[in-house]
Formats: structure tokens, C-alpha cells, sequence
């Protein structure tokens, strides 16, 4: 099997690297960082990950993982804002809806935040997620269940049921 050339791997793949990225982080620039300390530590290793059934899957657990890292030392020194700029309008999707939801979704807590984009953004199905993050299956399952619900609940929109 020809392993791909990284470069052209890059261009294929980088644009949603990055929309992961900055779904996970919440800007733009955050999300870069990530995904550069993310390709530049897989340029040197692209031959054996290139090797993996599945390289696709192993770059965006990078991306996770990075995300998660940069997350803890930022919780350590730095202090998040308010407004979040530069982001683009989803199609379909009301600039004040888009917003509610927005602030939900950071809201949560990082790792409900990462199951849900992982679950809904990138559709990955539970299994896919668990070996992504590292948890179990039901862990991952309990997060996106907590998160949708913390979501609904900020969002006002509670089932009655």
C-alpha cells in the first residue's frame, strides 16, 4: 500500500483539521496553533503514521489531545473572554440562534464539550469517540447525554417528558 505524501495529505485533510480545531478551542487562532504544533510534530513521524490503518483518525486524535493540553495550562494562566470573533456563519442557521448555541456549547465543560463536538460536528459515532478520547464507550456516552442536557437547559428548550 503507497503511504501518502504529507504534503498532499495536508492539503486534503488540513481544512478540517482545522475546522475540529476550532470547533474544540472556540477561534480561529487558537485553532491553528493547535493544528500547527499538531502537523509540525507529525512531519518527522509521517512515515509510521502514514503506516496506521487509519491516519485520518490518528492526526485528529493529536488534534484532541493537543487541544486538551493547551486547555489545562491555559485554565492555569489565562483568562477567557467574552466574545469570541472571527467565527463564519453556519447556512441555515439565525446569527442570534447560532450565537445561544455557541455559548452554550462553551459553557459545558471540556470534556462534554469534546464528546459533543466529536458526536455532532465531526458525527463520529460513540465507539469512534471513545477510542479518540481514551474513555469508555458509556463514559463518552454519559457526556454527550449530560452535554446535550446542559445545552437544552441554558438554551431554555427542556423536554417535559
Amino acid at each position: 500500500m503507497d503511504e501518502p505524501d504529507f504534503d498532499s495529505w495536508v492539503a486534503a485533510k488540513g481544512p478540517a483539521l482545522l475546522r475540529l480545531a476550532y470547533v474544540l478551542t472556540g477561534n480561529g487562532t487558537d485553532a491553528e496553533d493547535v493544528v500547527q504544533d499538531v502537523l509540525s510534530r507529525a512531519l518527522p513521524r509521517w512515515s509510521r503514521i502514514a503506516g496506521v490503518d487509519d491516519p485520518d483518525a490518528y492526526v485528529r486524535r493529536m488534534v484532541v489531545n493537543a487541544h486538551v493540553s493547551r486547555w489545562r495550562k491555559f485554565r492555569r494562566r489565562e483568562v477567557p473572554v467574552e466574545t469570541v470573533h472571527d467565527r463564519p456563519v453556519p447556512a441555515g442557521v439565525a446569527s442570534e440562534e447560532r450565537d445561544r448555541l455557541w455559548r452554550a456549547c462553551q459553557a459545558l465543560p471540556a470534556d462534554q464539550r469534546t464528546a459533543v463536538v466529536l458526536r455532532f460536528y465531526e458525527d463520529l459515532d460513540y465507539a469512534e469517540i471513545a477510542a479518540l478520547t481514551g474513555v469508555r464507550e458509556g463514559s463518552v456516552r454519559s457526556r454527550v447525554s449530560r452535554g446535550i442536557a446542559a445545552m437544552r437547559h441554558e438554551l431554555g428548550e427542556e423536554d417535559d417528558a
